[in-house]
């Protein structure tokens, strides 16, 4: 069983004060604040940390499919967009768009399609967010 973690550290007011984040690899550090959360300021944001590891998830997990298929992807590449919205009763995450594509010698759209359908289903971290809806778009494209 795999366990992994992060750590977060915020100093100060939720407007005024600021954060870091830290993967418990090493592997990134950064800092966040009110203005990278809710504005365009510089720094990393909770959703944007979401994003990247249901990219990345998702990316691994069509992978695997294909490959036991016996059709091992060339490249899969997507982007996650996580939707942040006030609502009366406080902030929530209603949706995320998963976007992606894949090069994969030997297989016909249709293939791709349902294998990519059955990632979105199965991988980790998008039944880790069963409660928010996840729309995804695939494309199979060519060398």
């Amino acid at each position: 069983m795999a366990i992994r973690s992060a750590e977060a550290e915020w100093k100060g007011s939720v407007t005024e004060g600021g954060g870091t984040v830290r993967l418990g690899s090493g592997s990134f550090e950064g800092a966040y604040s009110f203005q990278s959360r809710m504005e365009d300021g510089a720094g990393t944001n909770p959703e944007e940390l979401i994003a990247a590891a249901h990219a990345g998830c998702y990316s691994m997990a069509l992978s695997a499919i294909l490959s036991t298929a016996g059709t091992p992807p060339t490249r899969i590449h997507t982007v996650a967009k996580v939707q942040l919205v006030k609502k009366p009763e406080g902030f929530v995450i209603p949706r995320i768009d998963l976007t992606t594509e894949g090069e994969v010698p030997g297989v016909d759209d249709a293939t791709f399609q349902q294998a990519a359908e059955t990632a979105k289903a199965t991988c980790p971290v998008s039944k880790a967010l069963a409660g928010t809806e996840i729309h995804l778009e695939a494309k199979l494209v060519t060398a």
